[in-house]
């Protein structure tokens, strides 16, 4: 088997890593965020309709962000499940990290492409966003709360009725004495089955 270098490291130590445990007074430069751009533009997309859309938000616009999730979060919760907690998250969150993304999918102008492809390529894009931040020793969190599906949103990010925003990207340096988190996953074997036609050519019946 051929060596695969240093994309398997990456991809393996790549972590989420929560706003909380940010420090918001460290700057990220913007080479490093354009750079993941740069790798987000190359995720795989179905017939060249680009999809990924960002929209950054540093500085005191993260304020407006968080003022708006806040607000949004008030219009469309209904009384018995309004929870307090939640809305001090939203309004909290976005102040934690230096950066912060809404990572929106454009729809494309062909009807043939499902937009499952497309809310997929936008994925990939993020995924790429991540493992780049990760190689960087730079935190990410990738957050979807329920506010974001909603028209008030688009219109706070100028997207169109067919858009939408699939969740916020948080990226931010650890802050000093914090260590990045360990993980672990299951055996990958449970979860992968070879496939092996009969005699007949047909696929056998799978309990």
């Amino acid at each position: 088997m051929p060596e695969i270098l240093p994309v398997s490291k990456i991809i393996r130590n790549r972590r989420t890593v929560k706003p909380a445990v940010m420090d918001p007074q460290l700057e990220v430069p913007r080479d490093l965020i354009e750079e993941l751009f740069e790798n987000a533009n190359w995720a795989p997309t179905h017939g060249f309709t680009e999809p990924w859309r960002f929209k950054v938000f540093t500085g005191d616009a993260r304020q407006q962000l968080a003022s708006q999730l806040q607000q949004l979060y008030c219009e469309h919760t209904p009384e018995g499940q309004f929870r307090q907690d939640k809305l001090d998250k939203l309004g909290r969150n976005p102040l934690l990290a230096p950066v912060v993304i809404a990572i929106c999918m454009r729809r494309g102008d062909n009807p043939k492409i499902p937009v499952i492809e497309e809310v997929e390529s936008v994925a990939c894009a993020v995924q790429n966003m991540h493992l780049t931040a990760a190689a960087a020793g730079l935190g990410a969190f990738w957050s979807s709360p329920q506010v974001l599906d909603t028209g008030g949103m688009r219109s706070f990010l100028g997207l169109r009725e067919e858009d939408c925003c699939l969740g916020l990207f948080y990226l931010g340096w650890l802050k000093e004495g914090e260590r990045w988190p360990e993980s672990s996953r299951h055996p990958v074997a449970e979860k992968v089955e070879w496939i092996k036609c009969s005699g007949s050519g047909a696929l056998p019946d799978i309990p």
